[in-house]
């Protein structure tokens, strides 16, 4: 793709995003509230198909487009965690799923008429010690019946499907922990209150993330994807580009800090000159722009190597953890450039230093990708 291309996706997102200015995100987190028509407009404009292909009715876009229209949104002052994952679940039914799976769901995913936001993987007792959870999916004839619980399942009471992980072999049954865990596609509006519940959990940002609990839950044989057993790796090929695209948005997130502590520096005057004059100031500032660019360096290469179908553990981790670390520093120089307004909800930074601080634990812990990077990259010990 051609960086004029990029370019004109780029504006179109930001000429979208002009239409939910602050005042809409403030709204949203008082009354803790889903962004329903942020959402609808994305999903009008055919953002939210990007990753499909043309035959599905997608877009068909590269996944450096998918990760430039993450970066503005957030770069415009808006929260696309109400809709990244319809981009990065695409990934496991595109490459795993079967005809008639695709056929069936992704073309009404691409014209909006079904919504694929919820992820079922994390769970209460082993957090992303994936290999150790605990819900089972038992075949019984045409049906598998799940039991068990899974947590931080973001935007569950807005999906239709859910892209579940679930064991189906005991661990006392296979050679390799990797091995015996399947991907279920569950349609969701077939099994509420027949064995699934959904919880919401309060959390200290308006992000929409739950508890599910599944007790008995009769789904068809057909909702598994691939081969049974198989899943674990199925669910990695998925976590590359939700690194990535979760480090775009953290770009985006930088550049916001970074452009607001900058106007804010230039105009606010005390002892007669402009607080942007003083080197304590300005520092703070450049090293932020500094660490954002070279963190968006890594996303890009992350991004294009992904595109190459390249093995890119390494850098889509290295890429949210840097990417992560940038946005996180921006959001500090912000909060002090701005003093004790950038404590007041009209400014809109305390919103977005709360919804950045989360990139530091989650999709994945920062500690534990420079756990990934000293084991399977510089070949240190394991430490866990």
């Amino acid at each position: 793709m051609r960086d004029e291309e990029l370019s004109a996706i780029r504006d179109s997102v930001r000429a979208l995003c002009a239409n939910f200015p602050g005042e809409y995100w403030r709204e949203l987190d008082r009354e803790r509230a889903y962004p329903t028509q942020f959402v609808e407009a994305l999903t009008k404009a055919g953002f939210l198909a990007a990753l499909i292909p043309e035959e599905f009715g997608g877009s068909g876009l590269p996944m450096r487009a998918a990760a430039a229209i993450m970066e503005e949104i957030h770069a415009s002052g808006c929260n696309g965690a109400a809709c990244h994952a319809q981009m990065y679940t695409m990934g496991t039914v595109l490459r795993h799923g079967n005809a008639e799976q695709k056929q069936l769901y992704l073309p009404a995913i691409a014209r909006g008429e079904l919504r694929l936001q919820a992820f079922g993987v994390t769970e209460p007792t082993s957090g992303t010690d994936t290999l150790s959870l605990r819900t089972t999916a038992t075949r019984d004839g045409d049906n598998y019946i799940i039991n068990g619980q899974k947590i931080w399942t973001s935007r569950a009471e807005y999906s239709d499907l859910m892209l579940l992980l679930a064991r189906t072999t005991s661990r006392e049954e296979v050679q390799k922990r990797t091995d015996g865990l399947s991907v279920f596609l569950i349609d969701m509006r077939t099994v509420k209150d027949k064995g699934l519940t959904i919880r919401p959990i309060r959390t200290m940002m308006n992000h929409a993330t739950t508890e599910v609990f599944f007790d008995n839950m009769r789904v068809p044989a057909t909702s598994l994807v691939g081969e049974e057993g198989k899943g674990f790796r199925y669910i990695l090929s998925g976590m590359n580009a939700e690194r990535i695209l979760i480090a775009a948005e953290c770009i985006g997130d930088a550049k916001w800090f970074i452009d607001k502590a900058s106007a804010y520096a230039k105009e606010r005057a005390v002892f007669g000159r402009p607080i942007g004059q003083n080197q304590g100031v300005q520092f703070p500032i450049a090293r932020a722009y500094a660490q954002m660019r070279a963190a968006e360096l890594m996303v890009r290469e992350a991004a294009e190597l992904y595109e190459q179908g390249a093995d890119i553990g390494e850098e889509a981790n290295m890429a949210k953890l840097l990417a992560a670390d940038a946005s996180w520093a921006a959001a500090d120089m912000c909060v002090q450039t701005f003093g004790g307004f950038g404590f007041a909800e009209e400014y809109d930074i305390e919103r977005k230093f709360r919804e950045t601080r989360l990139y530091q634990v989650a999709p994945i812990s920062t500690n534990l990708i420079l756990s990934y990077i000293a084991e399977h990259v510089l070949g240190l010990p394991r430490s866990y």
